[in-house]
């Protein structure tokens, strides 16, 4: 019997879709049935976008608040298999994908069916993909795989990549010197390996070892520098958007302040703690950076790590 899974999928540029289609192209090559779900929201999240409209999208993000979604349906009340393609904005889920997350219509959908998600980022999904696992557990859904693809080059040339991208929507080298920004095309292509895996587990109706064989293919990985970042950045972002909510007819102007705190805060100080946490901090633990590691790369969930 044919099995039937959900694509749901938002995308901006089309790089989200781009993956999600080299992901599927093992299981349609094997018949399996699939439907895809487009997230459409009211509000427009246009593409190419100004650095100001993009900033924007901070206190929502983080604060996980939904937006209005359009009117949406599927063929089947049930599937065998749901897989989420994403992506993060602010160390958050993109509004578009809380939103169907938070959509009631689509929690009695996912409700006890197993899912895999997907994304697609510049190189920072640990905390986006933490509050993606609470939202689904609030669904009922069962979270069988995660897969993580992600601009390889040094965190601060995609840093100005990915805002040359945002900008002008080409995904070529800013000023003909830098890498292209975005998952390479290799990269891409290579989603169909992790594709193959899913759909051998989904063939079997079994989905006990998924995660730990995807995490053996490097379908996720947790840098340790990224992720120290990451638990530092997440908690600067929440105190930053709590001044903007408290204060919300200067809205505009924190935001600027941000994008400029930002900016000093990768470019500058954060080498310079990572410098100091090499020295002082990570010798003398080993093992609980790598429990965290360990527990970033599955599909677990705990309200405390």
């Amino acid at each position: 019997m044919s099995k039937h899974v959900l694509a749901v999928y938002f995308t901006q540029s089309g790089q989200t879709k781009e993956i999600l289609d080299s992901f599927l192209q093992p299981l349609l090559a094997e018949g399996v049935q699939v439907d895809f779900l487009e997230v459409k929201t009211r509000h427009q999240f246009s593409f190419p976008w100004s650095i100001p409209v993009f900033f924007d999208t901070v206190p929502e993000s983080v604060d996980v608040i939904p937006t209005a979604l359009e009117p949406w349906s599927v063929p089947r009340q049930q599937y065998d298999l749901v897989i989420l393609a994403w992506q993060p904005w602010n160390l958050s889920p993109s509004i578009p994908i809380n939103s169907i997350l938070q959509d009631e219509a689509f929690k009695a959908l996912i409700k006890g069916t197993p899912l895999v998600t997907i994304c697609g980022c510049r190189n920072m999904w640990i905390n986006a993909q933490e509050k993606n696992k609470k939202l689904l557990q609030e669904a009922g859904a069962q979270l069988v795989g995660n897969i993580a693809l992600f601009d390889r080059h040094p965190n601060h040339l995609s840093y100005f990549t990915i805002f040359h991208w945002l900008g002008t929507g080409r995904k070529d080298r800013k000023w003909g010197i830098f890498p292209k920004p975005g998952v390479a095309q290799d990269d891409i292509a290579h989603a169909a390996v992790f594709g193959a895996t899913v759909n051998r587990f989904l063939q079997a109706g079994n989905w006990q070892g998924l995660q730990p064989e995807l995490v053996g293919q490097k379908a996720v990985v947790v840098k340790y520098s990224l992720m120290y970042i990451e638990r530092k950045a997440g908690k600067i972002f929440k105190k930053w958007v709590a001044i903007i909510n408290k204060h919300p007819q200067n809205r505009k102007k924190i935001l600027v302040a941000y994008k400029y705190y930002l900016a000093v805060a990768l470019l500058i100080a954060s080498p310079i703690i990572l410098l100091v946490d090499l020295i002082l901090v990570r010798p003398f633990s080993q093992r609980k950076i790598r429990r965290q590691m360990d527990y970033y790369a599955s599909v677990e969930w705990r309200e405390k790590i």
